[in-house]
């Protein structure tokens, strides 16, 4: 089990290998509820949730926050339990997404603009298992909450996060004959 103190800023620079989207919009939002909560889980620390649900009220408010971050906490434990792998993810202080965190973000966009190739294929990369179901019900469930309270994913993060992750994809699983 890792531990990442997320209540401590790492600084105002990038954590290596990131995207770093605007800090505030959709995008930020999904990554850093997805960031907040697989440490959470990982650390069992309540604070690392405390901090997500704080983003989140701030950006919907209370009550539109209640049902995206309920489908948030779904999702995250949809994408452990079906993860062949460790998902990791940046403590919360870093500016930018790492490649995981950036595949997350990528699945929910893929999700809310109906893009289901994608979304299999982000699913797959993310959890490096080929049990994606439950990922991808929780991830359109997720994705729905978001959209009503009018967090609404650019399409272009689609392409833009999982093209550059092509390579390493194919390095980390190899294709089988």
């Amino acid at each position: 089990m890792s531990f990442h103190k997320i209540d401590k800023p790492i600084g105002t620079r990038a954590c290596p290998r990131t995207l770093a989207p605007a800090s505030s919009g959709a995008e930020w939002l999904v990554g850093v509820g997805f960031r907040c909560w697989l440490a959470g889980y990982d650390t069992g620390d309540i604070a690392c949730w405390e901090t997500g649900w704080n983003a989140y009220a701030r950006a919907l408010g209370t009550e539109r926050a209640k049902r995206a971050v309920t489908e948030l906490a779904c999702w995250v434990r949809a994408v452990r339990s079906s993860a062949a792998r460790k998902i990791e993810y940046y403590p919360f202080g870093c500016t930018g997404f790492c490649t995981d965190e950036c595949m997350a973000i990528s699945l929910i966009a893929a999700s809310q603009h109906h893009r289901c190739p994608a979304m299999r294929a982000c699913a797959l990369a993310l959890t490096g298992s080929s049990l994606v179901e439950p990922v991808i019900d929780a991830a359109n469930a997720f994705a729905d909450a978001l959209q009503e309270a009018d967090q609404v994913l650019s399409p272009e993060v689609v392409a833009a996060l999982s093209a550059p992750l092509a390579a390493p994809y194919r390095e980390r699983f190899p294709e089988r004959r």
